[in-house]
Order: C-alpha cells, then structure tokens, then sequence
C-alpha cells in the first residue's frame, strides 16, 4: 500500500473514533443511565453539552496549531488524546463527572475536521469522492457508536461502551505515530517537493462580493445543517426506542436498527461525492435540502416500519449534505490557511450543535419528538432557500488543488 494511499486509510478511521466517541453518551443515555441512574432523558441529555461546545470551542485553535506546527502531528494528539479520554470516562459515577469526560472528549474530538479533512483534500485536483468516501467513514461511526453502545450495554454495561472504543482508538495513535516515524523522510522529501507550489493552488476566481455571498451561504447552511445533523444523529436511537414498538425491544436491536439506517444513508454521500465532481453544486445542494424537508415532513406521527424507512431517506440526505460545503471551501481557500478555514466552519457547525443537545430536551419534554420533526422541516426549507441565492460561480465543478 502507497503512502498516500495507507496515510488516507489512518485519516479514514481517525474519522469514524472521532464520531463514534463523541456519540456514545446519547446512546449510554438512552439505552441505560435512564435506568441506572433514576434520571429522565431530558435530564441526562444535557450533560452532553459540554462535549459538543468543546468539539466546536477547540477547531480553530486546532486548526491553527495545525497550519503552524504540523498537521500530522495534531492528528495523532487526536488519537491519543480522544481515545484516552474515552477510557477516563467510564470511571464517572455521576452526571457531573460524565459531563467533564465528555468536555475532554470533545477539546481532542474538535482537532480531527479542521485538520483531517485538511489533509484529505491537500494535493488533489477533484476533492468530492474523497470527502465523501472519508464522510463515510465519520458515518459509520455514528451509526457504530448506537450499534457498539447497545450491544456493550447489554453484555458487560455501559462502562464498557467506553473503554473499549477508547483503548482501540489509543492503540491506533500508536500504530500512526510508529506509521508517521517509518515515512518521516519520504514526507520530508514531499514537503521540499511541494513547497513552492503552496501558494499556487487551483483555486475558484470570483470578485470579493461574490465571494462574500458564498461564505454567507456556506456557514449558514453550515449553521442549520448542524442543528439538522446533530438532532437526527443524537436523538434517532431514542426515536427508534420509542416509535419501533415490536420490531426493537432490546439496546441491541436499537442500536442495530440505527446503525442500520445510518450505514445505508453513508451510500448519499458517495453519490453526492460523485456528482460534485461532474454536475452543478447547487442542484446537487438543492436536491439534497428538498428531500429532508419532505421526509422531515413525513416523520411527523411515522411508527413502525413507516418510521425506519422514512428515517432512512432523511438520513440519506442529512449525510449527502455533509461534504458539498466542505467541497465549496475547497475550491475558495488556499493551502497554507485551510485547516483554519475548516476550523471555522466547523465551529460554527459545532457550536450550533451543542445548542441543539438542550433543545432536544426542551421540545421533548414539552411535545415529544412530532415537534421536533416539525422544526427540522423548517430548518431544510431555509437551507433550501439559502442555496437558491448561491452564485452561478460557485455552482460549477472545478479542480483545486
């Protein structure tokens, strides 16, 4: 395998912990603390907040550490760091400790998407199928992190949902860091290589208001399109708990249903990879908005086998909708200030992430998950029309580098 190719793999799978982890606690809440600690849903769930503000808090500064310092070097601190958090927190005994854990958790989890995804698209001349197949990878870890939680849980309990995530993810530091010492002068060698290309990056050639409206359109559906992934992400094993009725009756089937949807829906981003290198950004980006305010619509009073295969088809279109912005910044920004440009945007999905934990909770308790659909049925229809004012310049597909 070339090192290209093995460097990619190690990104691949540092993106799958990074969501796996940072998703255990909404399965832990709703598969077994529920129970074990004698509190409510709605009560536990906010003690993931932390977690998700230091995911979005963290991003710059990662990603500023990253173009300074070394990106390969914050990537395996994201390793190393993430994993040994995880395995710190299953020593918590109440809710307070986990919510500390879970702050840990998301400091190292925020390094991974400013500087990984950085990573994946630095040197290439057509970036959708790359971020997409790497979207896949963060995909499957959400729905690992409902499958591995549930089926954890009901063999040795929820502290092992923890652990053994955590000790996989340290194990795998080691082998990058034994991977980044083996090919220290290869990359060396590349970095002389491709040291004065830096600044000449292929990069889309738009007037500064252009560019203005593009940045507009990119963190405000970035914005919404976080609050649309992390409600559906987050509260989805709870939904299927309590609409699947007879089909999930354990943690194990819970979790196998959501892991389920989540792996068919990874297929969305595969083909929006595809047609983001061959077709117009903004009919991809409005396809992909249209289809979750209908399905959004739809989840409304869904049970059953109505609600798996509606569920389904939003996801579907929640992951497709991951790499088209990342694709766009792409296209706009150069190489030595990328990583800080990803560490924006995914501060602002992240921030606006964590604001939806406790309003999961809020609208749960006063109306149940039917209200929630309903807010997310206008949070795709502003996407909608965000993406219908974007630039023709934009829209088309173009090489970077």
């Amino acid at each position: 395998m070339k090192h290209r190719q093995l460097e990619f793999l190690f990104l691949n799978v540092g993106h799958f912990f990074d969501h796996l982890i940072i998703l255990i606690f909404s399965a832990v809440a709703a598969l077994a603390l529920t129970r074990e600690w004698g509190m409510g849903y709605a009560q536990l769930i906010p003690y993931a907040t932390p977690g998700f503000v230091a995911f979005g808090l963290f991003a710059v500064p990662a990603g500023w550490l990253a173009d300074k310092w070394s990106r390969e070097g914050m990537m395996l601190v994201f390793f190393l760091g993430i994993g040994a958090a995880a395995v710190l927190t299953a020593l918590a005994d109440t809710p307070l400790q986990i919510g500390l854990g879970l702050f840990v958790i998301g400091m190292f989890g925020a390094i991974y998407h400013p500087v990984g995804l950085a990573m994946v698209v630095q040197g290439r001349t057509k970036t959708g199928m790359p971020l997409a197949v790497n979207g896949v990878f963060g995909n499957l870890g959400v729905g690992c992190a409902a499958l591995i939680t549930g089926f954890l849980i009901d063999q040795t309990g929820w502290r092992s949902a923890f652990v053994w995530p955590g000790a996989v993810c340290v194990a795998i530091g080691f082998a990058y860091a034994f991977f980044l010492f083996a090919t220290r002068q290869l990359r060396a060698s590349a970095d002389k290589l491709s040291g004065g290309k830096a600044k000449s990056d292929q990069m889309l050639q738009v007037t500064r208001p252009v560019l203005i409206k593009i940045f507009a359109v990119i963190f405000f559906s970035t914005a919404v399109g976080g609050l649309v992934f992390q409600s559906t992400t987050f509260s989805l094993p709870k939904v299927f708990d309590e609409r699947l009725g007879e089909l999930a009756v354990t943690a194990t089937s819970v979790g196998s249903f959501a892991f389920v949807v989540f792996a068919l829906a990874s297929v969305g981003q595969l083909i929006v990879g595809y047609l983001l290198d061959r077709v117009s950004l903004k009919l991809v980006f409005l396809v992909v908005a249209a289809i979750q305010v209908v399905f959004f619509t739809l989840m409304v009073g869904a049970t059953g086998s109505v609600a798996l295969a509606v569920s389904a088809v939003f996801m579907l279109a929640v992951f497709g909708q991951i790499p088209i912005n990342d694709v766009l910044l792409g296209r706009i920004t150069r190489s030595e200030w990328r990583s800080r440009v990803f560490g924006l945007r995914y501060i602002v999905t992240f921030s606006v992430s964590a604001s939806s934990i406790p309003l999961i909770a809020w609208i749960y308790a006063l109306w149940g998950f039917d209200a929630l659909f309903w807010v997310l049925t206008v949070a795709a229809l502003t996407i909608l029309i965000a993406v219908a004012l974007l630039p023709t310049a934009a829209a088309q597909p173009k090489s970077v580098a």
